[in-house]
């Protein structure tokens, strides 16, 4: 791919990040509400309600039996709290999303570009050693904004009670915790970087597979501008297939820390640190907590990362051609 400007990957890249940010923001809060909770999917709720006995005292049992799932979870929101909850938080989102996809591939098509000029160019080492600073620049930058958002996607409460705002929510926050407070689950996100790199690397083999030369996007997609010759011609729906295999193999391997960062930003939390947490919720909870919420982060990040890559190599293409 030709050579670009660090602020056309810096366009691309948020504008792909905030559109499929947007389309797939409800799927978000339940995934977040799912890694908050305590119970395992399949873990049987008790209500309990009082009976009385024929010698006139009372006991207890349980009225109903409920598995928590993405769709109940769904439900119950929409039920308890109304349809605008599920968007709860994409405030955060869309004011994050842009310049955190921004610097991320920023930051990738500069060490791609230093890597490439020292290492032999576009093998796997350079991808992941791309991708790893990419990812630690993002998260070191933004972890503030993601921290408010999933506080507000965890809030549950409703009416006047409410954190009605991302203001408000910024506001408690460092009224309560200090500047640290906003830095809550960076080291777990640090750890999130392999996901990154595992990412990177399978998408890059992928793109150059599917492309033939090796040489990025640009020729698949003349074709699709109609510029490029009939023998270079792919299908745009191979593009996104690429990424969302890539994603879904990264997603499943490093999930585990989406669990320990949300419980670590959680509001009073008993979660301290990156291995107290892994240690507690392991005790507590047993191996599969660590992929709770996992089946709703599937259904979201395929078509989120499917979009967002697409629309950052099309947006890159356009540009480089206008």
């Amino acid at each position: 791919m030709p050579h670009q400007s660090v602020l056309l990957h810096l366009v691309a890249g948020g504008c792909g990040g905030t559109v499929g940010a947007i389309v797939t923001c409800p799927l978000e809060v339940v995934k977040t509400r799912l890694q908050a909770s305590p119970l395992s999917l399949r873990t049987i709720c008790f209500r309990e309600v009082n009976l009385h006995a024929v010698n006139g005292g009372s006991f207890s049992r349980p009225a109903r039996v409920s598995a928590t799932g993405v769709l109940e979870v769904l439900r119950n929101i929409l039920q308890k709290e109304g349809h605008r909850s599920l968007f709860r938080g994409l405030g955060p989102t869309v004011i994050g999303v842009a310049p955190t996809r921004a610097i991320y591939f920023g930051a990738y098509s500069c060490a791609k570009e230093i890597c490439n000029s020292h290492l032999e160019p576009e093998t796997k080492a350079v991808h992941m050693l791309s991708a790893s600073f990419a990812g630690f620049v993002s998260i070191t930058m933004t972890n503030p904004i993601w921290l408010v958002k999933t506080r507000l996607q965890l809030d549950e409460s409703r009416g006047r009670q409410r954190q009605t705002s991302t203001l408000h929510c910024v506001r408690n926050i460092f009224q309560t915790e200090g500047m640290r407070g906003f830095y809550r689950g960076m080291s777990a996100s640090y750890v999130g970087i392999s996901e990154t790199v595992i990412k990177f690397v399978i998408y890059e083999e992928l793109k150059q597979r599917l492309n033939g030369r090796g040489q990025g996007l640009t020729p698949p997609l003349q074709s699709l501008a109609g510029i490029a010759p009939q023998q270079q011609q792919i299908n745009f729906l191979a593009l996104m297939l690429a990424a969302g295999v890539s994603k879904t193999c990264a997603s499943i391997i490093a999930y585990p820390h989406e669990v320990i960062r949300t419980r670590l930003r959680q509001k009073g939390s008993r979660y301290k640190t990156l291995v107290q947490t892994t240690r507690l919720v392991y005790q507590q909870e047993g191996l599969r907590a660590f992929y709770r919420g996992l089946q709703a982060q599937m259904i979201r990040q395929i078509p989120n990362t499917a979009i967002m890559m697409t629309t950052y190599e099309l947006i890159v293409h356009i540009a480089g051609k206008v």
